[in-house]
């Protein structure tokens, strides 16, 4: 399983976010960011605990991932957004990636901002629930 890494979260997660996703709020410049919470919430997914990991696969890895990046706010702003792009360029550089309808992916991503911290568990079940459902093979075609 490939990770995704803090320079491919600069480059391509922040960056689409900035380009692709309009809002009135811009999202800040990486160099902002808020000191190791970003670079925590990109390992947590991948640690282990006497060889045994809490997040057992690509759907628990991308659903802690995706989790973590928005309550954790790494960033001043643009949280959600770049939650989104960096779930996409992780999902992409692991063959897979999101079949949902926009508005869907938006209120879903705005439930998880919204949920109690004391309910994590809870959200990330949800979160891990909601990728089995949307998650496909991502194909390529070979011509």
């Amino acid at each position: 399983m490939k990770i995704i890494t803090i320079k491919e979260v600069e480059y391509t997660a922040v960056r689409l976010a900035q380009e692709l996703m309009s809002f009135n709020e811009p999202i800040p410049e990486f160099s902002t960011r808020f000191p190791n919470i970003l670079e925590s919430c990109l390992a947590t997914p991948f640690q282990s605990f006497f060889g045994k990991s809490p997040y057992p696969g690509l759907v628990s890895k991308a659903g802690i991932l995706f989790y973590l990046m928005i309550k954790n706010h790494p960033f001043q702003n643009g949280n959600k957004r770049i939650a989104m792009t960096t779930l996409f360029v992780f999902l992409h550089k692991n063959r897979k990636w999101l079949s949902v309808d926009t508005q869907e992916l938006y209120n879903f991503t705005m439930w998880i901002a919204q949920s109690p911290p004391k309910a994590k568990e809870e959200a990330v079940k949800a979160t891990e629930k909601f990728l089995r459902a949307h998650v496909i093979n991502l194909t390529f075609d070979r011509k």
